[in-house]
């Protein structure tokens, strides 16, 4: 597929009236990053972007595809040959989430939420499934918010919170249709104050929010439709992140984790009293949750060597010592469910989430330092299918990793010095 330029501009305005990505975020209660504003050099009454995109047509097999942020843009790429499909130049500092469709990625930026379209996605259809590919863009279908915060897909849907306002935002994502077109209807709620949170809906009748304000967070609340609370734990202070179990929901505090299913909560306490958990990777067939571990609660960066295990069926919690640092760019799961850790040393480090140890190790990157400015570019994972995906921002680089043979198979070389890493497994 052809390369596709554009015209620089800002994200798309708000199209959509309303009805845990990864962080560093530091255990100081303070408000919560706000992304750089985005600028433009086009004009407001500037025309409509005149490409004409080519229409999905079915492919041989899935094509996986993957976004990368840099200073100036977003660019799509074709994860298994590196050829830029699209180039997206958009100012100022931009964040990925999936929206869990397979085909979407949420953009947050001032403004909102807006879709980016990978243009690729597989729909399941009996025992074997038909792919389809077209051209990737920004979409026009934009989520409006005044600080756009975590994006958490789940079970068909995903939730959009605003840190700002604290008005929640969930649309159904299944049948991975052109949002552009279709406009999903959006069920909308709020928390009591705002504050850097999350919420997700865990069925059609009940939401789990976290429960804070502008100077602290502190636990977790499950309400059904009216708004009436079924269950809730104030015993998480500085709760940040979450991932799923199968159905477990776990969020991480400053001293352990939270369990979250149904109406039932259990904490898992850290081994040190000050413990934190803020970044965590799940797997839906697997019953452990991956984390990260921080226990100097006075490090302005601090630069971890340990990984936190947490088994959900017994509410258990065991550390891994590795090697070298890590950042909160550097979780990731295998397709049978063991953790990924990049490390500063340059390498992937497989986790025995059963044994709670390295099992494997593989170099990939040049060794690297975390940088102290969470905006600033570091080594990224992304996992899709059998595949992980590297980058090496000091190259310019995109290594893919065989997850079965544990071999760097590619490296491609990048236009641009990429940031954020996401993608669909197409």
């Amino acid at each position: 597929m052809a390369f596709l330029g554009a015209s620089r501009r800002a994200l798309p305005p708000p199209a959509v009236s309303p009805s845990s990505w990864p962080s560093p975020c530091s255990r100081r209660p303070r408000a919560a990053p706000r992304p750089r504003p985005l600028s433009s050099s086009a004009r407001p009454d500037a025309r409509p972007d005149p490409r004409s995109p080519q229409e999905p047509v079915e492919a041989a097999g899935p094509q996986p595809r993957l976004a990368l942020t840099y200073d100036g843009g977003i660019l799509v790429v074709d994860a298994e040959d590196g050829e830029v499909l699209a180039d997206e130049p958009v100012d100022g500092f931009t964040r990925l989430s999936p929206a869990g469709d397979g085909r979407h990625l949420f953009v947050s930026g001032p403004g909102g939420f807006t879709a980016l379209d990978l243009g690729s996605w597989t729909e399941a259809h009996g025992d074997h499934g038909h792919s389809y590919a077209g051209t990737p863009r920004l979409t026009t279908y934009t989520v409006e918010a005044e600080a756009p915060g975590h994006v958490v897909p789940h079970a068909g849907g995903v939730t959009l919170f605003d840190d700002g306002t604290g008005r929640y935002q969930t649309l159904d994502l299944e049948d991975r249709g052109d949002l552009d077109d279709r406009r999903p209807r959006l069920r909308s709620g709020a928390v009591p104050r705002a504050h850097h949170g999350l919420a997700v809906e865990l069925d059609a009748r009940t939401v789990l929010h976290t429960v804070g304000d502008e100077r602290s967070r502190d636990g977790v609340r499950v309400v059904d439709a009216s708004g009436a609370v079924l269950t809730e734990s104030r015993d998480c202070p500085g709760i940040h992140g979450e991932t799923f179990a199968g159905e477990v929901a776990v969020l991480g505090c400053e001293d352990g984790v939270l369990l979250v299913e149904q109406d039932r909560i259990r904490k898992v306490d850290s081994p040190d009293r000050y413990g934190r958990i803020g970044n965590q990777a799940g797997h839906e067939r697997s019953a452990y949750v991956l984390g990260d571990y921080k226990s100097d609660p006075e490090a302005e960066l601090e630069r971890p060597t340990r990984v936190s295990v947490v088994d959900t069926r017994d509410a258990s919690l065991r550390l891994v010592d590795l090697p070298a640092s890590y950042s909160f760019r550097s979780l990731g799961r295998t397709p049978g469910g063991d953790g990924l850790v990049l490390g500063t040393d340059g390498a992937l480090h497989v986790i025995d989430v059963r044994g709670a140890q390295v099992r494997r190790s593989v170099p990939v990157t040049q060794p690297w330092r975390e940088p102290t400015d969470w905006q600033e570019p570091r080594p990224t994972l992304f996992v899709a299918g059998d595949r992980a995906y590297v980058t090496e921002p000091a190259g310019q680089e995109l290594h893919v990793v065989d997850l079965g043979t544990l071999e760097v198979v590619a490296t491609h070389a990048l236009p641009q010095t990429p940031n954020e890493l996401s993608g669909t497994a197409g």
